[in-house]
């Protein structure tokens, strides 16, 4: 064996083995292997059926997440402002189509590269978010747990989004740089600004889970072959 096809094997091996990809918990399925057994052959409609599952629970929680924060720690006078969060949230510039022309413009490497745009933007933010909320006196163990899940499901995301992007496109991932901090980005009225700061966080990080489990719907409804695909 020359160290050209010892490379592919080693690669193969690595794609079918990360830990917890796109999985409730368990490695990815690697059972549908090519006769070579170098490299995984499970579907692109499979793995995207698992990322909408991932994206779903991720949404679900960041729900959950938000309303025991507000509950919690945001007087009802304050609560009203969440309205005009969206204007405030940092990646509101990932464009989101409105027209049935639009959508049907874009493709599929500018869904595929919006995805990992707005997952990789939110990892460091919930991770400066768990440090915070864990400086609390009084945060509810329920509230921890969620945001903590969030994140390491996050990740397991990402690692699911660069194998699509290494299927469908045959590229890797993307460099974002730097990510500025959210909070430079966050304004905070009159009340404890880190926990206005923390609630904000919260909101636009919903938003934005939204739009990861939007686009990776509206990507597998392109896949099955239906015409009339739409993000509403």
């Amino acid at each position: 064996m020359n160290q050209t096809e010892v490379l592919q094997v080693l690669m193969g091996i690595l794609l079918c083995s990360v830990n917890g990809l796109l999985g409730l918990g368990s490695a990815l399925d690697c059972s549908d292997q090519d006769p070579t057994g170098t490299r995984c052959s499970i579907s692109v409609e499979k793995l995207l059926d698992r990322a909408i599952q991932h994206a779903e629970l991720i949404y679900r929680m960041s729900d959950e997440a938000r309303t025991l924060f507000e509950e919690m720690f945001i007087p009802l006078s304050i609560s009203a402002y969440q309205g005009h969060l969206g204007n405030s949230c940092t990646s509101s510039l990932v464009h989101i189509p409105t027209s049935k022309t639009e959508i049907q413009q874009i493709s599929d490497k500018w869904l595929l590269h919006s995805i990992l745009i707005l997952v990789q933007f939110w990892i460091d933010p919930l991770a400066d978010l768990q440090d915070s909320l864990d400086r609390y006196d009084n945060a509810p163990s329920a509230l921890l747990s969620k945001t903590r899940w969030m994140s390491t499901k996050l990740m397991n995301l990402k690692q699911g989004v660069l194998v699509l992007m290494s299927k469908m496109l045959d590229e890797g991932g993307l460099d974002l740089g730097n990510n500025e901090s959210l909070a430079r980005h966050l304004a905070a009225p009159a009340m404890e600004e880190h926990v206005l700061r923390d609630y904000n966080a919260l909101s636009c990080f919903k938003k934005d889970a939204h739009k990861v489990e939007t686009f990776l719907k509206l990507l597998r409804c392109r896949h099955t072959d239906n015409l009339s695909c739409s993000l509403f």
